[in-house]
């Protein structure tokens, strides 16, 4: 490592973090995740001696590589770094790191630039579903400025508008896992759904709360975490994860009616972390579960009706658009607005 290693560091959505060619890591999974916990600085709370932020947000990393599938241009495997644990986890897939793939993928050479803009097939290795980005290339050159504003980054920024295909049981093998669109854990009633992100989907007012409530708030509630984490550990095994004391999933999420002329108002937990936003797969389980009768979001959805439906998921700093496309009734395609930006480009050591 004391040569440095390329990297590019860029904000994807509303996290940020590591974007490196899968050819300048350690093949070795073992050597590659020692080597990311020591370029973010884990185990450590601030994280000083390292890139990452201090924040499950901010540490984060993509491994890109060529693509040998038919009809996809590149490969992309998200990793989350733990923070204050010497922990790496393939275990999920992350929508907002996605959104830097594409132009990670053009900069790099990965992918020809067309002109006005260029669609990049993506390989999600986590899961094994595709996407496809859409990335402003005026003149040939990835555009990182424009108008589109996504809440949860301040300012505005390219559109990297991303589709989904495929993404129903990514992780647990079906889109209601336990086979039923809702179940009972610890007294409390469940939604157990996975549409691109494992997701335990609960009422708030069935913890005791509105629902509104600022993420500093619903952290320093000591009895309320304790409550969530046996309801996830609880949901693992039903979700087809095994034991997930040490996973970052399922994530959690407390559902209450919109607030600010939504869809849906939203509290993620990542899974012990209160989001100030959302993520993106996290998102698209929320829609889904909202457009399908019998779900906790019965009665607290406002949706509309339509074969496409643009839902908007309300969350601690804004909300979060979900175009959904339904075919007979059903759902068949998501599609997200994301920007990205790079932040940084060089050795890393």
């Amino acid at each position: 490592m004391s040569e440095g290693i390329p990297c590019l560091w860029m904000r994807g959505g509303t996290s940020k973090g590591g974007y490196f060619l899968a050819s300048d890591l350690p093949e070795d999974p073992a050597a590659r995740d020692a080597l990311l916990l020591r370029l973010m600085g884990s185990p450590d709370p601030r994280q000083i001696d390292g890139m990452g932020g201090g924040d499950t947000l901010t540490s984060k990393v993509a491994v890109v590589r060529p693509s040998t599938r038919a009809g996809v241009d590149v490969d992309y495997l998200f990793l989350q770094v733990f923070v204050d644990a010497a922990r790496v986890s393939d275990a999920q897939n992350c929508g907002n790191i996605l959104a830097g793939v594409g132009p990670f993928a053009i900069e790099r050479g990965l992918v020809r630039a067309e002109e006005g803009e260029t669609h990049v097939t993506i390989y999600m290795e986590n899961t094994g579903q595709v996407a496809v980005a859409r990335v402003a290339t005026p003149n040939g050159r990835v555009a990182y400025e424009g108008t589109a504003r996504i809440d949860g980054v301040p300012g505005q920024a390219a559109p990297v508008p991303l589709a989904f295909r495929d993404t129903e049981g990514s992780s647990c093998g079906a889109l209601f896992p336990s086979g039923r669109s809702c179940d009972q854990i610890e007294g409390l009633e469940v939604t157990l759904i996975d549409n691109g992100m494992p997701c335990v989907l609960m009422r708030a007012a069935d913890l005791g709360l509105r629902g509104d409530e600022a993420p500093e708030v619903l952290e320093a509630n000591a009895p309320l975490r304790q409550r969530i984490e046996a309801i996830r550990l609880q949901a693992g095994p039903l979700m087809r994860l095994g034991d997930v004391q040490a996973a970052s999933v399922p994530k959690m999420v407390l559902l209450s009616a919109p607030r600010a002329g939504g869809g849906i108002a939203t509290r993620s937990f990542i899974p012990h972390r209160c989001h100030k936003a959302i993520g993106v797969f996290g998102a698209v389980s929320v829609a889904t579960a909202c457009l399908t009768p019998g779900t906790v979001a019965e009665g607290l959805a406002r949706c509309g009706t339509g074969d496409l439906l643009s839902l908007s998921i309300e969350h601690p700093t804004g909300s979060m658009e979900v175009l959904c496309q339904r075919h007979g009734g059903v759902l068949c395609r998501t599609e997200v607005l994301r920007t990205a930006r790079k932040l940084m480009e060089g050795l890393i050591y």
